[in-house]
């Protein structure tokens, strides 16, 4: 059964660039180990929403609540309560190897934990990551030296090693093929299998359509339609946003 209280709670957001409102009057919650995916056309205001729930752009009205408690306002606190993210642009260091973009949200520091080092704790952390994510002979080698597919899958094992109980997904499914597309919504069932909770943004329909529980739609900074898949294919008012149709009378 679900907790009462939503792992994320958005109520009015509303944020504004000068004189442009980017989002308007956004409410949206996350249920513990629901996957939620939002979509809309481009500019729509989707990675407005993360950038907001993260901390990165500056509120003009609503509220973010974590787990009924309102939302760090500095993204470094992010991790200590427990929400991850992954970006559209990866940003992962490409200097640096696989394992040490993994260790990167882990930071420096010693943890009392059965007497060992923080940053044997934070390489052991990493180095399952990696593995449960098929990357572990990888751990050593230029995370640039990676195919894309594969850097996605680094991007991903960053935002897992600290365990979080919501993950933002930025268009997660951003140019891969068929079947990293069909092994990455595994990951995706088995991350809210365990319970954590999914935000994510896609414009790959089969795949949103094949992982989400509910599904809501921005279209110019405003939710138009909140259902299930099948409930937000059959809504007139998405045909339009996507397809400039006029809905019937």
């Amino acid at each position: 059964m679900h907790s009462p209280t939503p792992r994320l709670r958005i109520s009015g957001l509303t944020v504004a660039f000068g004189g442009l409102t980017a989002l308007d009057d956004v409410s949206l919650d996350v249920a513990h180990g629901e996957t939620v995916a939002l979509i809309g056309p481009n500019g729509a205001g989707k990675t407005t929403v993360f950038n907001a729930v993260c901390g990165l752009v500056r509120r003009a009205g609503g509220s973010i609540e974590i787990d009924g408690r309102p939302a760090p306002s500095a993204p470094t606190a992010l991790v200590g309560r427990g929400v991850a993210r992954t970006l559209q642009g990866l940003g992962l260091f490409d200097s640096m190897t696989v394992l040490e973009n993994v260790l990167v949200p882990l930071g420096p520091g010693t943890s009392s934990r059965a007497g060992l080092s923080r940053a044997t704790d934070a390489t052991l952390a990493a180095t399952d990551q990696l593995a449960a994510l098929g990357l572990a002979a990888d751990a050593g080698r230029p995370v640039a030296s990676l195919p894309y597919p594969e850097r996605k899958r680094v991007a991903l094992a960053r935002a897992l090693v600290t365990h979080p109980q919501l993950l933002l997904l930025d268009e997660p499914a951003g140019g891969l093929g068929s079947d990293d597309i069909a092994e990455l919504a595994g990951v995706v069932r088995d991350i809210a299998a365990s319970g954590c909770s999914v935000l994510l943004v896609e414009h790959h329909m089969d795949f949103v359509m094949s992982l989400a529980d509910s599904i809501a739609v921005l279209d110019f900074g405003r939710v138009i339609a909140r259902g299930t898949p099948a409930e937000v294919q059959a809504d007139p008012r998405v045909e339009e946003a996507y397809l400039g149709v006029e809905p019937a009378a």
